[in-house]
């Protein structure tokens, strides 16, 4: 064991803290960096979240030693510390990482003496004497050329704090961004942010930003005219009412207002202002140059497209700067959105979302029906329910729903859908993405039949919201977004509810129908991706009943690759069993919002221009195998049970159980072991519970597990060490000897963790003493480390128990 460590503990010895409190603040200081320029022990992160099983937990946060900001929303370095004795350079790579990940171009490593600095604009690394003012910073920042001084006070203004809602330093970023590119006279702007990470919050912090400090495009004394756009109410009416609540008066709806010329801050939606065959815009009402800004929220739902309507509306104000605001990277789909407003200014990935803890991860069950895996064949001379002949052809996934809605592969996903919720919780709310409202609304049926003994008492238990509901389904919409409101609890959709909805609570997000566009996809994900750690919401869970998001996430260009992937088939009653599985084809769908109203069920169906659907009501489905997919070693999924991946895993980071015994047996060693699986999801409590040894040592639950060995409970290592290892016992005084049998009483009860130094400053061992007086009893701080070490080595040791 290293005794400089535990030294550390028992006698005082410098930590890295001293060497921030004594050495490295006081050296900023000197360098006119003062206290409200200096961010100390600033965690930036939340911590991953990490799914076991159906358990989620958070890894540690990202937390610099040092932040240095020149203002109080513009972070300039990172500085990262080490303690006095160890090299300045070993924590650099750290810095390095820190600032790229916060888009710092400064990082900076110390142990109190020595200093080194890497500079991102310029790609030297190098010992400096001293660190630099904020001053020569900020002029290297801008190239020598500082920014004229309105620039420099717009820029460095403070961002509007709201009690409760911290601003996260990626917002910060976007907001820093968007707000020298306004300055710098660019005409259009695009923020590229993953669902869920606070789009509107950014986009309500750049609007305050330049209208508390009264930029406009003119130069003139006056606040700036601002147009918020967007293609669904939702997007319009919250941040309306919500977020900008804070503008007041200054603010209005122009779908009530209509063309008013005396506010600051407009919300409208693109229907409400275009201009179609039978009458004029609303837009034209207002003069050319009216805004000086227009921010677009969702801007790659068809906004941008040349032929699009709604893009009269962005070339009518010409002069008005845009900010398109999109979650979806560039990508086939959505090129006219990147043609238009051009690469944007930053982007914050769902990968990184997640990555960061912001971001909820999730697990995804893949579940086929036969009819899907085999297709589905019509009896010769069989008609629908309205006796018309059903054509004689195999039909597969992509044709139900669009060319047969088949009525018993509905009811086996409902059963499915009942069995998962009786068995994780009937009352997570789940959003059920289906084919068109006719499917959505059957779908609502047959799940609501199945589960009447909560529907008697609860009749909105299960309900529809697609555009036909009108108001009653904004009223549903509005009792399922409320966090505090425990009904309705499923809601089936076709895809009004894909973008622009936000359920913090959302645990389910169920795909019963097929999803070609990625752009789509992530929005469909990103219903479920906010965290509410008071409501106990870490993660979600993604069931695919389609194949959508299976195919989805062996796109390379897909950013957000699910910690766990189940896969299973159903028969007609929900139920798993055993068969095959293969990958299906995945034809286009459309994305335009007014999908929920173009197809009623009669017609449209297939591809056909006047092609109907046909409605089969007789027949089976059977639900048909489970395998679990997780990421490797090297981020792959790959089909494996739990306990697999775990052995491989394991035997990645150890080839034999005795080279896992020498590690596991000292300290220092097993808390990086234990670190390691943890950033793998593999956290040994839920191991052994999963593998039905929930008393067994740590370390042998790996070996269990990874090299098959018997395992071990840990009154058997601890009695074995009672009975064969007398000596060691006898060596020591009897004080000694009591306080190493506590010590191993401890691990008894708790685990390998307890047999360390520093435990004899908790309770019952401190009955003897304190630290100082404990070690004496050892004949010094040597002698206890050493006698605890020993201890390590003989319950690990080949032969124990």
């Amino acid at each position: 064991m290293d005794s400089s460590i535990s030294n550390a503990f028992i006698l005082g010895a410098e930590t890295e803290a001293d060497t921030c409190r004594k050495e490295v603040t006081p050296k900023l200081k000197a360098s006119g960096w003062d206290d409200e320029r200096i961010l100390e022990q600033r965690a930036f992160t939340k911590g991953k979240v990490v799914v076991v099983g159906r358990n989620a937990k958070r890894q540690k946060v990202k937390r610099a030693d040092y932040l240095l900001r020149y203002s109080q929303d513009y972070l300039l370095a990172v500085v990262e510390a080490k303690r006095r004795y160890k090299s300045a350079g070993a924590g650099l790579q750290q810095a390095k990482d820190y600032a790229e990940i916060l888009k710092l171009k400064f990082a900076y490593a110390t142990n109190g003496h020595e200093i080194i600095e890497y500079d991102f604009l310029t790609g030297q690394e190098a010992r400096v004497d001293r660190f630099p003012t904020p001053d020569e910073l900020w002029l290297r920042l801008h190239g020598g050329n500082l920014p004229d001084d309105r620039t420099q006070e717009l820029l460095l203004k403070p961002l509007r704090v709201i009690p409760g809602k911290e601003i996260r330093y990626y917002q910060q970023l976007a907001v820093n961004r968007a707000t020298r590119a306004i300055l710098d006279g660019q005409q259009r702007l695009l923020l590229t942010l993953a669902t869920g990470t606070g789009k509107t919050t950014v986009a309500f912090q750049l609007i305050y930003k330049l209208w508390e400090n009264r930029w406009n495009r003119t130069g003139e004394h006056r606040r700036p005219k601002v147009l918020f756009l967007a293609d669904r109410s939702v997007l319009v009416d919250e941040p309306h009412a919500k977020d900008f609540a804070l503008f007041g008066d200054a603010r209005c709806l122009l779908s009530e207002d209509g063309p008013t010329t005396s506010r600051e801050i407009y919300f409208a939606l693109y229907q409400g202002l275009a201009e179609d065959d039978n009458r004029d815009g609303l837009f034209r009402k207002f003069p050319r140059d009216f805004f000086d800004l227009i921010v677009i929220d969702e801007c790659h739902r068809g906004s941008a497209s040349e032929d699009s309507s709604w893009r009269r509306i962005l070339d009518y104000f010409a002069p008005a700067v845009k900010l398109g605001l999109t979650a979806t990277p560039l990508r086939e789909d959505n090129k006219d959105t990147y043609q238009y407003f051009g690469d944007p200014l930053y982007t914050y990935s769902l990968r990184q979302g997640i990555e960061d803890g912001f971001l909820a991860p999730y697990i995804v069950h893949r579940v086929v029906t036969d009819v899907d895996a085999r297709g589905w064949r019509p009896q010769a001379g069989q008609t629908d329910r309205e006796g018309a002949l059903i054509p004689d052809r195999e039909y597969h996934t992509e044709d139900f729903e669009q060319t047969v809605a088949y009525l018993p592969r509905t009811k086996a996903v409902a059963q499915h859908l009942t069995e998962f919720l009786r068995k994780n919780g009937r009352f997570d709310k789940t959003i059920v993405f289906c084919h068109d409202q006719p499917h959505a609304d059957e779908f609502r049926r047959e799940f609501n039949n199945l589960n009447t003994d909560l529907t008697r008492q609860h009749p909105n238990y299960c309900v529809r919201i697609t555009s036909d509901e009108g108001d009653v389904g904004k009223g549903f919409l509005s009792d399922f977004m409320d966090i505090e409101k425990e009904i309705p609890v499923v809601v089936t959709t076709s895809k009004l509810l894909s973008t622009g909805v936000d359920i913090p609570t959302c645990r389910n997000v169920v795909i019963f129908r097929l999803v070609n566009s990625m752009t789509e996809f992530k929005q469909i994900v990103g219903r479920g991706t906010r965290i509410r750690e008071d409501k106990q919401k870490l993660f979600f869970t993604i069931l695919d009943y389609t194949g959508s998001a299976t195919s989805k996430f062996a796109d390379p260009e897909f950013d957000g690759v699910p910690p766990l992937l189940t896969q299973e088939e159903i028969d007609e009653q929900g139920r798993q069993i055993a068969g095959s599985f293969e990958e299906f084809p995945d034809p286009d769908q459309g994305e335009d919002e007014d999908d929920d109203d173009q197809d009623n069920g009669n017609g449209g169906g297939g591809g056909g221009g006047g092609r109907r659907k046909f409605h089969v009501d007789e027949g089976q489905a059977a639900v048909v195998n489970e395998a679990v997919h997780m990421l490797d070693s090297q981020g792959q999924l790959r089909t494996v049970q739990f306990t697999q991946y775990a052995k491989e895993e394991i035997t990645t980071m150890f080839t034999s159980a005795g080279e896992l015994r020498a590690a596991w047996s000292d300290l220092h060693q097993r808390e990086h072991i234990l670190q390691l699986l943890e950033a793998k999801g593999i956290e040994l409590d839920q191991l052994a519970d999963f593998v039905g040894k929930p008393e067994a040592d740590p370390f042998d639950v790996l070996c269990y597990v990874a090299f098959d060995l018997k395992p071990r409970t840990r009154r058997e290592r601890a009695a074995w060490v009672r009975q064969h290892k007398a000596e060691f016992f006898s060596r020591h005084s009897a004080q000694a000897r009591e306080i190493l049998e506590q010590i191993l009483k401890k691990y008894e009860e708790i685990g390998p963790s307890q047999v360390s130094p520093e435990i004899v400053s908790v309770p019952p061992l401190t009955q003897y003493g304190n630290a100082a007086e404990i070690a004496a009893h050892f004949g010094g701080v040597g002698k206890l480390v050493q006698a605890v070490d020993e201890m390590q080595q003989i319950l690990y040791a080949e032969d124990a128990a």
